[in-house]
């Protein structure tokens, strides 16, 4: 539209200087530069706020996501659960109580070199009640195999005083009843058949569903070798279970309950049993009705995984790489994925999810994986993140729509200007001083409060909803302008070239004043300074310019933007003028919203 400008401002007035010009600082009047700065503001804004929840924000932008989030993925310890593990119970496979369980557990989680876990530290912890540290003097190790994600099991070999080598291993029950070939069963080695792997899995079972997350102990003698491989790993003796209990967090139902009422969907992606799983999310209120394991979810195609997404809120026993898969699934339905998660497993997932958060007390890959640290593990905080992200969102989109709609409605004011005036309907230097003016009134606005409707459900770029702002609001403004010309052409009679500084100074004021009003017309989709009262900020400084502009425009300040001071008559038709503007926009405010449902 602006090349538009100038040729008819070139062709009507006959000076292509002056055209090109006033067509170039119309382009810089239109430009939004305000834009980085409302944007980084509104997001500092929104980090700060979050710091005073305990929340460290190291990527801005994903303040914003906050707001756009409609699904988090959270891992289930720590952040569902107190992340207190207790060793509940060590028992033998017939499901009594058996200090030798314990026993070969402390051996083996004491003996690996890895990084010792939630569930070794309570082994170690329950040993040493027990008193029964003292056999760590009869042991010596030889070589193990660390725990990966795939084997879900870790293995150490041991050398006694008499030079007897002992393979140990510990980990989840399924992989491991897949390496056993034997069971101490009643003080008996037994061949693991069918019928006693029953009899084993029900022992198992019970307790997993009560909760209780079980891990299975299992040994070998007489290992060949001083090396150990994976192949190694079979024919083993099962001796028992332990079991470990987190208890749920006080707190995660009433955040899980607010997350939801807030349009946030939570899925729990867990290492865990599928028992333990649901067991725990039946207590804080996700919902149980359908969950998969890692082994389903490895078997479904990219489809039929999307489509269980959609109805499955519960994944268990998720290896890394499968983690990942689901929150991509996620993704691809269209949702904005948040993902929780403090472990080396969980670092995949944290990288492709919309939003990374993770805590303080989290491994280093995955503070560093991160967009969000919590310094509090708790899902209360999130909700309250998720508002700061919406809010945040609200106050960016109102001066998008602001922006697009009012310049859109000026281009048309201009260019209907250039073609009926004999003169410039404003000089450039007037016209960069009204965007200055207009750039100062909006600096509140990342202080701005959002209507609390708005933070109820989650909000996403929608450039369908700007275009249609821009184009239904936008001329409305371009109407009350040709208005704002007639009372100064033939009311005023400010209509000859030697008038043009009046006839500016008239469109000067008006245009400055109806753009710091519109900012509040704008803001919300209620009734201005009746339902929905803009914060201070944004009042002082929307304030502050109105009456510059008018301070201006009625004294012989006017003389300094080669303007001509106005005549008091026309205080009357000037307000006269702002309160149609102020009441069309809000009767045409209640038709978008009819219409499209919703405002911003």
């Amino acid at each position: 539209m602006v090349p538009v400008v100038l040729l008819i401002n070139g062709f009507t007035k006959g000076d292509w200087g002056d055209a090109l010009l006033f067509s170039i600082t119309i382009a810089v009047g239109l430009t939004p530069e305000m834009l980085p700065v409302i944007m980084t503001s509104t997001l500092a804004k929104g980090a700060v706020l979050m710091s005073k929840h305990q929340v460290i924000v190291k990527t801005l932008g994903a303040i914003q996501t906050f707001g756009e989030m409609d699904v988090l993925c959270t891992d289930k310890t720590g952040t569902l659960t107190e992340d207190r593990i207790i060793l509940e119970k060590y028992m033998n496979v017939v499901g009594d109580d058996d200090n030798r369980t314990l026993r070969h557990a402390f051996l083996n989680s004491y003996f690996q070199t890895g990084l010792k876990n939630l569930l070794d530290l309570a082994i170690i912890n329950r040993a040493h009640e027990n008193g029964i540290e003292a056999i760590l003097n009869s042991y010596t190790r030889l070589d193990e195999i660390p725990f990966d994600f795939s084997r879900r099991r870790m293995s150490v070999l041991l050398e006694d005083q008499n030079g007897k080598q002992q393979l140990v291993t510990k980990g989840a029950v399924e992989e491991m009843l897949a390496i056993c070939t034997y069971a101490e069963w009643n003080g008996k080695i037994l061949k693991l058949d069918e019928t006693l792997l029953q009899k084993v899995r029900s022992v198992y079972e019970q307790h997993n569903r009560d909760g209780l997350r079980m891990i299975a102990v299992a040994q070998k003698n007489d290992v060949a070798g001083g090396e150990l491989s994976v192949d190694d790993e079979r024919d083993l003796v099962l001796i028992g279970f332990v079991g470990f209990l987190d208890p749920p967090k006080e707190s995660a139902k009433a955040a899980v309950t607010a997350l939801d009422s807030h349009g946030v969907r939570t899925v729990v992606l867990t290492g865990d049993s599928e028992g333990v799983a649901v067991k725990v999310c039946s207590k804080v209120g996700v919902e149980t009705s359908c969950y998969l394991t890692g082994k389903e979810v490895e078997s479904m195609d990219d489809a039929a995984l999307s489509e269980s997404v959609e109805r499955c809120s519960i994944f268990a026993k998720l290896s890394p790489s499968q983690k990942e898969r689901v929150v991509k699934a996620l993704q691809t339905n269209g949702h904005t994925v948040g993902y929780m998660g403090d472990g080396i497993n969980d670092a995949p997932p944290l990288h492709q999810a919309d939003v990374g958060i993770s805590v303080d007390t989290a491994v280093d890959i995955a503070k560093e994986t991160a967009d969000i640290i919590l310094l509090k593990k708790d899902l209360m905080v999130l909700e309250k993140g998720v508002a700061a992200g919406r809010r945040t969102f609200g106050n960016i989109v109102k001066y998008i729509k602001m922006a697009a709609s009012g310049n859109f409605g000026n281009m048309i004011s201009v260019i209907v200007a250039s073609l009926f005036l004999p003169f410039l309907p404003m000089l450039p230097v007037q016209i960069l001083t009204q965007n200055l003016l207009c750039d100062f009134s909006q600096m509140g606005i990342p202080f701005d409060n959002v209507d609390l409707e708005y933070l109820q459900k989650p909000r996403k770029w929608e450039t369908r909803s700007i275009k249609s702002f821009m184009a239904f609001m936008g001329p409305l403004s371009s109407v009350f302008d040709i208005l704002c010309f007639a009372v100064m052409w033939w009311i005023i009679k400010a209509n000859t070239p030697a008038m043009a500084p009046l006839f500016q100074c008239g469109w000067f004021v008006f245009g400055t004043v109806s753009q710091v009003l519109v900012i509040h017309m704008i803001r919300s989709g209620k009734v201005p300074f009746v339902q929905s009262m803009a914060a201070k900020p944004l009042l002082l400084s929307t304030t502050i310019v109105a009456l510059a502009a008018v301070l201006v425009g009625f004294s012989a300040l006017a003389s300094g933007l080669d303007m001509a001071p106005l005549p008091l008559g026309f205080l009357p038709w000037l307000l006269l003028l702002l309160a149609g503007y102020c009441l069309s926009t809000q009767f045409f405010k209640a038709i978008y919203i009819r219409r499209f449902g919703e405002w911003l």
